[in-house]
């Protein structure tokens, strides 16, 4: 029976978002990754974990050659700490997951070999592999009180007039919208707190940081996906999300607010990857109250060190 996620008795949730970990081979580097996993877990001690895709990096070398020659046993080794400790996971996959030699599909049938996994295929008739909601039920009783959505926001772009990175797809879009109807039909019309996770940032943060105040460093360009096809006007019509969470570009961490919703960076886990001086690896850390619509988050550095206060960006500086 699949474990279901509640609410402790103090009416908190605690999530961590482990992203971009680029595992490969279990190298010196690989091996580093897990001991800031190993080290954030045994501080945070969360609820449940969640994967922000490139768990594996399955590109290649400038000669052809594979970065990662087993992907399967690359992903066992990426996610054994969290499997071991027995805490609850969900995952989504990132462009690098899948590049070579592994599908989408073939890969989240060995996420749903894993006892913890809270993972799910989705459905068949929509865009990508892994579009899937999980409740969080309230503390004394089996009755949802907050959402995670997590959607597949691709790999590369399949239209020949658009370069660059995927996004999230009208199907997808319209599943989100019906699932969150539903949710709402059941809480009494009423919307449930909601946080959605996904890979590749929406156009929106870019937006965001144009033009509000954000906290947190922007050490590289947004690597959104050339054109959207509407998630952000779905997630504000529905009302329920108010959060989401990415990952994909390693030296951002920054979050902000746009229109009512926050808008988070996650903190780069993996260090067989690029990165920058001066820019530790290590998690984000996501905190939800039971019967409330608000969160709070920060970061955890693989000093074992907590941010919590980020650098004020204003528009313009």
């Amino acid at each position: 029976m699949r474990q279901k996620l509640r609410f402790r008795q103090d009416g908190t949730f605690t999530i961590v978002q482990f992203t971009d970990l680029h595992w490969k081979d279990g190298s010196a580097s690989d091996l580093q990754t897990r001991e800031v996993m190993e080290l954030v877990l045994d501080e945070e001690k969360p609820d449940f974990v969640m994967f922000t895709g490139d768990v594996i990096y399955t590109g290649r070398h400038s000669d052809g050659s594979t970065l990662c020659d087993n992907p399967i046993a690359a992903f066992r080794e990426a996610v054994a700490v969290v499997e071991r400790r027995e805490i609850p996971w969900g995952i989504v996959f990132g462009n690098h997951d899948t590049e070579n030699d592994i599908t989408r599909s073939e890969l989240m049938d060995e996420v749903l070999k894993h006892p913890h996994a809270l993972a799910e295929r989705g459905p068949d008739h929509i865009q990508g592999t892994g579009n899937y909601v999980l409740p969080i039920e309230r503390s004394d009783r089996d009755e949802a009180a907050a959402l995670l959505y997590c959607l597949d926001s691709g790999a590369y772009s399949e239209h020949p007039q658009v370069p660059g990175y995927d996004w999230i797809r009208h199907n997808q879009i319209q599943w989100y919208i019906e699932q969150s109807q539903a949710w709402k039909d059941r809480n009494e019309g009423k919307a449930l707190p909601a946080i959605a996770f996904f890979h590749i940032p929406l156009q929106e943060y870019q937006t965001m940081w144009d033009k509000t105040v954000c906290y947190g460093n922007k050490f590289e360009n947004i690597c959104a996906a050339q054109v959207q096809a509407g998630f952000f006007e779905a997630l504000l019509r529905q009302g329920d999300v108010m959060a989401t969470f990415c990952g994909h570009d390693h030296v951002n961490d920054f979050w902000g607010e746009l229109h009512g919703i926050r808008l988070y960076y996650g903190r780069a886990t993996g260090f067989n990857t690029y990165g920058k001086e001066g820019f530790p690896r290590g998690a984000r850390v996501i905190r939800l109250f039971e019967g409330e619509r608000t969160l709070q988050s920060w970061l955890r550095l693989d000093d074992g060190s907590i941010i919590e206060r980020q650098p004020e960006h204003r528009p313009g500086e």
